[in-house]
């Protein structure tokens, strides 16, 4: 039989774990594939959080998958976090986003760097998203990212864009590109890669054809990007990017968001969520801090000279 004052401990403690227990959240993370532009979101996500007091294994448990690029290995991930309940589902990039949203139907999900929600099929209104998912969409300005490209290589008609047609957010920025490109006087080549053994193959194949090549925020090229930049610099082919992370590994520029700023976004609207509200009141929420980052030496790689004072209102130069 317990004495009185083990017994008073005992109960302390029971109660001191309960509490614990209570305040205790758990946010899962699904990620497509892992590149710059996509683990700064994640990481954006954990350090809004740990501002806004939900500190992994303290009182938040957080949990981390990558797809590595394998569309079925992120719909096992997305069965497997929805079997676990987690308060929130945090799904980055289009095709993680549309997973967890095929198979988590009763838990709160937050995508993040997804560019047509509304086409993904994840929402049907970027006001009024109901159900249980919002986040945060990187629709690309593709008419301000072609002014860029007119910019840096003036006497431009043809420009090549490799994607892969399995990726909607690609697919809705390929089609954007070939509207508005015309209006600029500029043709659109495509090159498609379902895979990123795929990309080299494809920015081969628009040598010759093309005067630059865009990289759109497609999670499959981006993975891969390097061996664009290869070609590129091979064949004195300008290559300019849709994302800012890009422009350190060799690409000439970007007109971007910051990913890091955009998973302190997301990790706002899942602090939200952690607080009580419901996922399907929270707008969809666009970026609009847009920063222009230059590469000098890659532009001398790739045979381009840079515009007289372009340097000077970059907000990153890449050395």
């Amino acid at each position: 039989m317990l004495k009185p004052m083990k017994l008073i401990a005992l109960m302390l403690a029971c109660s001191v774990s309960l509490v614990v227990a209570a305040e205790q959240k758990s946010v899962a993370i699904t990620q497509i594939v892992e590149h710059p532009a996509l683990d700064s979101v994640r990481l954006g996500v954990k350090d809004e959080l740990t501002e806004q007091g939900f500190i992994a294994g303290k009182n938040l448990k957080w949990q981390y998958e990558s797809a590595q690029g394998n569309p079925t290995t992120a719909a096992q991930i997305a069965r497997k976090f929805a079997g676990e309940s987690p308060d929130v589902i945090v799904a980055i990039a289009t095709p993680s986003a549309q997973t967890a949203a095929a198979a988590a139907r009763n838990t709160a999900i937050v995508f993040s760097a997804v560019t047509d929600p509304v086409g993904a099929k994840l929402v049907k209104n970027l006001e009024k998203p109901g159900g249980n998912i919002t986040g945060t969409t990187d629709m690309l300005p593709v008419k301000k990212h072609l002014e860029l490209v007119k910019q840096l290589v003036p006497n431009i008609k043809t420009i090549g864009t490799i994607y892969n047609p399995g990726e909607a957010n690609s697919v809705t920025i390929v089609e954007l590109l070939e509207k508005v490109a015309p209006e600029l006087g500029i043709k659109v080549v495509r090159s498609a890669a379902t895979k990123s053994s795929d990309v080299l193959t494809a920015a081969r194949s628009l040598v010759g054809k093309v005067d630059a090549i865009y990289l759109p925020t497609d999670n499959t090229v981006i993975s891969a990007a390097e061996a664009v930049i290869k070609v590129g610099e091979q064949n004195k082919l300008p290559v300019i990017a849709a994302d800012t992370d890009t422009v350190k590994r060799g690409a000439i520029a970007a007109l971007g968001f910051n990913y890091y700023d955009v998973g302190r976004q997301t990790g706002a609207i899942v602090a939200l969520i952690l607080n009580g509200q419901k996922p399907g009141d929270i707008p969809v929420q666009g970026v609009n801090k847009m920063e222009l980052h230059i590469n000098p030496g890659a532009a001398e790689r790739m045979g381009l000279t840079l515009p007289e004072g372009i340097l000077e209102i970059a907000k990153e130069v890449i050395r």
